[in-house]
């Protein structure tokens, strides 16, 4: 049944289930995914598990709290995904490439990372890669390196990513039409003074940008291998 306040509004009945942290954080990742850490508010959490303010904090501190837990979540499962590879490169791409769908996915998630590289879900993170260096023969002074090479790479260019693709959703022009005008720019640059963007014209308006990740990670792979 609806309940009416004091003044006559409407009111959504409180929740009847059991409310938990994970509960709050599937609907913090909800409203982040929706609209940007701006729409992830206590107030909206209230709303959104028919609960109130009292029952959230018996589970979470803060909306900071929330937040770091969201994206550990986030992290968690990447981890998940990468659980019993047994050949380390193929470990190493798909960790990679989790990251970088994972902030694709969840732009607030690479923000949430570049504030605090501590949170645990990421030095998790941060010991598979080392782990997976180790096995592929990686001298250990090169290690540290090695890892944050490819880390500062992955968020780097989806985080990127990520922002183009905001302000892209924000104006009247899309992706396609971004890129064709950006090639068609290339295309009357001077070839003598700039031949290969010039020659790259084609491979810009055509590209994908997952696609050339990938080639970015084999390409970091293959200097790791010769790091041996």
């Amino acid at each position: 049944m609806v309940k009416k306040t004091a003044q006559g509004a409407a009111r959504a009945p409180r929740r009847t289930e059991g409310l938990s942290r994970d509960v709050i954080v599937q609907a913090a990742t909800e409203l982040l995914d929706g609209g940007g850490e701006s729409a992830l508010t206590l107030r909206a959490l209230t709303v959104r598990l028919r609960t109130g303010y009292g029952a959230i904090y018996h589970h979470v501190a803060d909306k900071g709290d929330v937040l770091a837990a969201a994206t550990d979540d986030v992290i968690v499962r990447v981890l998940a995904g990468v659980v019993g590879d047994a050949d380390p490169q193929k470990a190493l791409r798909r960790l990679a490439l989790g990251l970088f769908d994972a902030i694709d996915a969840h732009p607030w998630v690479g923000a949430e990372l570049s504030r605090q590289p501590w949170r645990p879900a990421m030095l998790d993170f941060y010991e598979s890669i080392g782990r997976l260096l180790d096995a592929l023969d990686v001298p250990e002074s090169a290690r540290f390196d090695a890892a944050g090479a490819l880390v500062n790479y992955v968020m780097g260019v989806a985080g990127q990513n990520a922002e183009n693709a905001r302000r892209l959703a924000g104006g009247d022009t899309d992706r396609a039409a971004f890129l064709d005008d950006a090639a068609e720019r290339w295309a009357q640059l001077d070839p003598d003074r700039y031949p290969f963007v010039h020659a790259a014209t084609t491979r810009l308006r055509e590209h994908s940008d997952r696609d050339q990740f990938i080639a970015g990670v084999d390409i970091f792979l293959a200097g790791m291998a010769a790091l041996r």
